[in-house]
């Protein structure tokens, strides 16, 4: 009488068919790596933009009364007695550039004007001009965030 092995059965795999499908799998790896890699590098891993915080010098150097242009920056430094604000000379018409007058700003390419405080007093503005948040840093300077807006006639103390 034969004895009934009991075993179970396995598809047996041979070393060929067993090398063909880790080969495949590794340049399939690497294509998925790759890919990644690509999409990775469309998205930029810095975003580069003018700085939204300006450093305005000493304190101490503004004199009260005088309005100190940042022609680069756009932005007006006022030194009162109430204390330092920073104004936007980008006019909110169509965002010409605004000089200071002794009446406040004035536009020179539509005529907007505005008072000391940025509010609008003529022509196509549709609203007063962004005063920005002043701080003091570290270092003694002043700071103008221009990321901050802060409501109009809010000034800084030294």
């Amino acid at each position: 009488m034969r004895k009934k092995q009991n075993r179970t059965q396995q598809p047996e795999i041979d070393r060929r068919t067993f090398l063909t499908a880790l080969g495949w799998s590794g340049v399939g790896l690497s294509g998925l790596i790759a890919a990644l890699g690509n999409l990775l590098y469309l998205k930029p891993a810095v975003e580069y933009g003018p700085p939204t915080r300006i450093r305005g010098g000493k304190a101490k150097d503004y004199q009260e009364g005088i309005k100190e242009v940042l022609e680069n920056e756009r932005v007006i430094i006022v030194r009162e007695k109430r204390g330092f604000a920073a104004i936007s000379s980008t006019c909110t018409h169509l965002g010409c550039t605004v000089r200071a007058s002794d009446a406040g700003f004035e536009c020179p390419c539509h005529g907007s004007q505005f008072d000391n405080d940025g509010f609008v007093t003529g022509g196509p503005a549709p609203r007063p001009l962004d005063w920005y948040q002043v701080s003091l840093a570290p270092n003694g300077e002043l700071e103008i965030d221009k990321s901050v807006k802060v409501p109009p006639e809010t000034y800084f103390k030294v």
